[in-house]
């Protein structure tokens, strides 16, 4: 990809100053510095455009917070100190704690009894816990619970690594196949006509039906489904309306994602695939970060001069150092030519996307300064 032009550079500070822009999503894949990348957006949003921002994590690794100096993250924003406040801005980060989410959820759209019946449920406490699909759900309703408060100039949003990252995309329709299924609606049939128990006689058809799905998932379970299904049933409609609002908003102008890689194949054709959903879906996509890469503070000096350059100073025995050096700037200029050639996979295949290069840094970011230098490097 070489060095990005201007015509094509991603414009970070213009996206970040925007006031039309209220929501950043990092999607990447793992290990390519997306959590740190949405914690330097967030620390440059706050301190040079003076905005009010808070970073949501979905990642359950703790960078994050190590680095904003805080001991832990949970479901509730805490402030970042440290920042530079002068421009009025302010940071707060988080992470999506799933269960939690879930509970409120239920708690504000139901009544203090039939909460604690849903609670009690077995089926509600695995299901909160760990059902496949309930995270990206959730993740959604905490987007949409900030964005709705009005409280924040901008949210960004730290995406699980690997391809759940989009995950949350499908949340509204992998909810609306659930809710009308076929099994759901035998199983919500007695509640909703009144009768005593899931095992009511409804129709024939009803009867045959548990009395099969009875032997496969045993008496217990299928009665703690029916409860949670039954105690449920008032609120689905509003999870539906919910999760499509939110679904507009991410389809919104006001939404920037930001494809998050580094200079590896598996990244970059991992940020491909994600270009290509985000595309499908009429999701803006707005640029792709380019993370560890590499340059040469000599360009003009290529790698074959140098390594012949190294070879001429050992045939005389001096300048052992310089020979050294030499070849480690070949060895460089190797490297950079490889994750140039890298990028351009993903460059070349989406000419439209703008994009930004994020020199490899000497340390691991720990804390707000080095966040600090990202986002400066990302500007």
């Amino acid at each position: 990809m070489g060095d990005v032009t201007a015509s094509d550079r991603l414009d970070i500070d213009g996206l970040l100053a925007d006031p039309a822009t209220r929501i950043v999503v990092c999607c990447g894949a793992g290990g390519v510095g997306k959590t740190t990348t949405a914690a330097a957006i967030g620390v440059r949003a706050a301190e040079v455009h003076g905005r009010r921002t808070v970073v949501l994590t979905i990642d359950p690794a703790r960078r994050l917070a190590q680095s904003m100096g805080l001991s832990e993250l949970d479901n509730t924003p805490r402030q970042v100190k440290g920042i530079d406040a002068e421009n009025g801005g302010e940071l707060h980060a988080m992470m999506l704690d799933m269960k939690r989410t879930f509970d409120e959820v239920v708690q504000q759209h139901t009544t203090p009894q039939r909460a604690a019946e849903i609670f009690a449920n077995p089926f509600y406490q695995a299901m909160s816990s760990t059902f496949a699909g309930t995270q990206e759900y959730m993740a959604m309703e905490k987007l949409g619970q900030l964005r709705a408060t009005d409280e924040w100039d901008l949210i960004v949003v730290d995406t699980p690594p690997s391809r759940s990252a989009l995950d949350f995309l499908d949340a509204p329709a992998r909810l609306s196949r659930f809710l009308d299924g076929r099994m759901l609606r035998m199983l919500l049939a007695p509640a909703r006509t009144g009768g005593r128990s899931m095992f009511s006689l409804v129709t024939a058809s009803f009867g045959l039906f548990s009395r099969t799905v009875q032997k496969v998932l045993g008496a217990q379970l299928l009665t703690d489904l029916s409860g949670f299904v039954a105690a449920l049933d008032s609120m689905f409609g509003g999870f539906r309306q919910r999760a499509d609002e939110t679904y507009r908003i991410l389809q919104d102008p006001q939404t920037a994602f930001l494809l998050v890689a580094a200079p590896e194949r598996d990244a970059v054709r991992e940020a491909a695939y994600f270009a290509e959903r985000l595309v499908a879906e009429r999701m803006p996509l707005a640029g792709l970060v380019l993370n560890r890469m590499h340059r040469s503070e000599v360009p003009g000096l290529p790698a074959d001069r140098s390594e012949a350059a190294a070879g001429a100073l050992d045939a005389t025995g001096d300048h052992k150092l310089t020979a050294d050096a030499l070849r480690i700037h070949a060895n460089l200029v190797r490297q950079t030519e490889r994750e140039q050639k890298v990028a351009a996979t993903f460059t070349d295949a989406f000419p439209a996307v703008p994009a930004v290069s994020v020199t490899a840094q000497p340390a691991d970011v720990h804390d707000v300064d080095g966040l600090r230098t990202i986002g400066a490097l990302l500007a």
